[in-house]
């Protein structure tokens, strides 16, 4: 139950400051776009990206059980954050992850920490993908620069008005989200340390100002940034409306925590490290209570961020909580700069981000491996797309936990009853 932070200060040094400090930067760096793109894809101001990454972030750091781990908004909670304030607003969202941020709080405090082991990993990894193909398709409209009549939230509605609006294609908006991907793959490939994500959107959305391209941008659409953090305030708090978001903060509560807990696991496995499941439980619920107080998105740990972090040489919470500050710096003296990024460059970064949700690099060992958890994967996968992320997840538990006894009870192949 003890943050990491606390036992990494007892040895600290000058040395792991500045090694905590460039990566911290770099974070930053590579955070702020795919804050905002969340945000946006997420249907919540921009803004509310930033705020996200800067209170959640640094309390995932400061109280968290992994050394390396980076938190802030993530894609995973794009579907169930659009739902939800279509559904109930954006005050029921704020309502729902500060519900969700206790219930983890509560679960932390009852070492829920180590149910992880029981979730089937074939639903994780369906649900992912499932979620990365929602992602991927609510990017369409923006990086095609497409002008549908109506848009509806269902994947299946959204695709065919997207299909019926071909006509309206914007090829300079194409062309600005085509260059945003290219410039950000090739810059992973030749400098990984390198900030790319900034540095890519950036580019782009300075040949959209310069030359003065009809493509939107932030500004244009969500107008100016604010400058600093809003103030924090308590949720509204009514027994009708806390009953009527208790499904919702479950959802985002259980993403929070299984998502954080991969991240830090992949944490582990590039530093040798060794995190402390039921402390870092602890702090998602501590992070998306804070973010929730300060008007902003659910929050969890972030697998890209994180990873970037330990590429960039991160070695303690110093350089989680350096991150956050860096972008509070940059909200406070930089934020209008944001209101230039252009909307089909933001648009780009999320394919590239849904993509890589995805793991095509799993997908052989998907088909490779037993049928019954392929089955598994894809179940999770179409209730995720054409359903609600709440049936696919109790569904896809549920059916994982019945295969799991059945194949516990199913006698070795090699058995055979002997003769009475």
């Amino acid at each position: 139950m003890k943050p990491k932070i606390l036992t990494t200060l007892t040895t600290y040094s000058s040395s792991l400051f500045v090694s905590d400090l460039f990566a911290g930067i770099t974070v930053a760096l590579v955070a702020i776009p795919l804050s905002l793109a969340i945000a946006i894809a997420s249907g919540a101001d921009p803004a509310a990206g930033l705020v996200t990454a800067i209170v959640a972030g640094f309390l995932i750091s400061a109280l968290g059980g992994s050394r390396v781990q980076i938190g802030g908004p993530t894609g995973a909670f794009i579907v169930v954050v659009f739902g939800v304030i279509a559904a109930h607003g954006y005050d029921g969202l704020v309502l729902a992850t500060f519900m969700a941020g206790i219930i983890l709080v509560l679960a932390g405090l009852l070492r829920a920490g180590n149910l992880i082991s029981f979730v089937p990993e074939s639903v994780v990894n369906g649900f992912t993908v499932g979620i990365a193909i929602i992602i991927a398709a609510s990017q369409i409209k923006d990086l095609f620069g497409l002008q549908p009549e109506h848009l509806p939230a269902e994947f299946i509605g959204k695709v065919d008005a997207l299909w019926a609006a071909r006509a309206t294609v914007d090829w300079t908006s194409l062309g600005i989200g085509a260059v945003t991907m290219v410039l950000i793959v090739l810059l992973r490939r030749i400098a990984p340390k390198f900030p790319g994500l900034i540095v890519a959107v950036g580019f782009t959305s300075a040949a959209v100002f310069l030359f003065d391209l009809p493509v939107d941008t932030i500004g244009s659409r969500f107008g100016t940034m604010p400058s600093q953090l809003p103030q924090p305030r308590l949720p509204d708090l009514t027994l009708n409306r806390v009953i009527e978001l208790l499904p919702s903060a479950f959802v985002i509560a259980f993403l929070a925590g299984v998502e954080s807990l991969l991240s830090a696991m992949v944490a582990d496995r590039m530093t040798g490290g060794q995190y402390r499941r039921n402390a870092e439980v602890m702090a998602q619920g501590a992070a998306n209570i804070g973010s929730a107080i300060f008007g902003g998105l659910p929050a969890t740990g972030a697998i890209a961020r994180t990873a970037t972090n330990v590429r960039a040489g991160g070695k303690t919470p110093v350089a989680g909580l350096v991150h956050a500050l860096a972008i509070l710096l940059a909200v406070l003296f930089a934020a209008p700069l944001a209101g230039y990024l252009a909307m089909p460059a933001l648009a780009g970064l999320l394919m590239l981000t849904a993509w890589n949700m995805s793991e095509p690099n799993k997908w052989p060992q998907y088909l490779s491996g037993q049928k019954s958890d392929l089955i598994l994967l894809l179940i999770t996968l179409i209730l995720t797309v054409v359903a609600d992320l709440t049936i696919a997840i109790g569904v896809g538990v549920s059916l994982g936990l019945a295969l799991r006894l059945r194949r516990r009870q199913v006698p070795p192949a090699e058995w055979t009853e002997p003769e009475r």
